[in-house]
């Protein structure tokens, strides 16, 4: 079955086609899921609404573009949803209250695996997560994240300038 005829499958109900869906992207997806969710069980969860929701979007997707990155967006907009209805992102806060510099110092990354560079995200607060993710993996711009986490521009880049200390931070104490 081609991915057309899984999505069309889908959309008639074929529980055949929903699971040929399920098994091919749900791993990919449930790895969004952990950068934003700190414990695999919430990110399976949220994992869970998402195809959910492209479930029940599916009639909307018009074949246009890629299909990955559709459903991508569906899980990313899912786990923003979860962590709003948390309410634990931080509050507003001045990017002029930053109060530390950060360095550009080259660590040796390739040391980690990706388990633990998926642990070291997943350490950081939920505020911090969720700008980090948004902006240097998803790629928003800080207008972007501010507008779809109802934040201030200001908010993102001091949320992602934090976030870049703290696992700075992290890293060079593995480093040692």
């Amino acid at each position: 079955m081609d991915e057309r005829e899984m999505i069309l499958g889908c959309i008639a109900g074929s529980p055949r086609a929903q699971k040929a869906l399920f098994d091919i992207y749900a791993p990919k997806l449930l790895v969004i899921c952990l950068r934003y969710m700190k414990e695999l069980p919430r990110a399976q969860d949220t994992l869970q609404d998402a195809f959910v929701k492209i479930y029940g979007n599916l009639p909307a997707y018009k074949f246009e573009g890629v299909f990955e990155g559709w459903i991508k967006k569906i899980t990313v907009n899912t786990c923003l949803d979860q962590l709003r209805k948390d309410k634990k992102l931080l509050a507003d806060i001045s990017l002029d209250d930053v109060g530390f510099k950060i360095a550009h110092h080259d660590h040796s990354v390739e040391k980690l695996m990706a388990d633990d560079l998926l642990k070291l995200v997943q350490s950081l607060p939920d505020g911090y997560r969720t700008v980090f993710n948004l902006f240097a993996i998803e790629g928003f711009s800080h207008q972007e994240i501010a507008k779809q986490l109802h934040i201030s521009e200001s908010t993102s880049k001091t949320q992602y300038l934090r976030a870049r200390a703290y696992l700075k931070d992290r890293l060079e104490k593995i480093d040692q």
